[in-house]
C-alpha cells in the first residue's frame, strides 16, 4: 500500500513538472513573439526615419 501512494505522489509530481515546463516553455515561445515584433517594428521605424531625412535633404538642396 505504501508504494501504490509514494508512486501515485510520484506521478502526480511528474505531472506538476510536466505541466509546468510547458508553461515556462510557452511564456518564452510568448515573450519571443513580443522580442521580435519589436525588433521589427524597430527596423520599420529606422527606416522611415532614413527615407524622411533623404527626403527632407532631397527638397533642401
Amino acid at each position: 500500500m505504501l508504494k501504490r501512494v509514494k508512486s501515485k505522489a510520484e506521478e502526480q509530481f511528474a505531472a506538476i513538472q510536466k505541466k509546468d515546463k510547458e508553461a515556462l516553455m510557452e511564456k518564452e515561445k510568448a515573450q519571443q513573439a513580443r522580442t521580435d515584433k519589436m525588433a521589427r517594428l524597430k527596423a520599420l521605424r529606422l527606416a522611415k526615419e532614413a527615407s524622411d531625412r533623404e527626403a527632407a535633404e532631397g527638397l533642401a538642396d
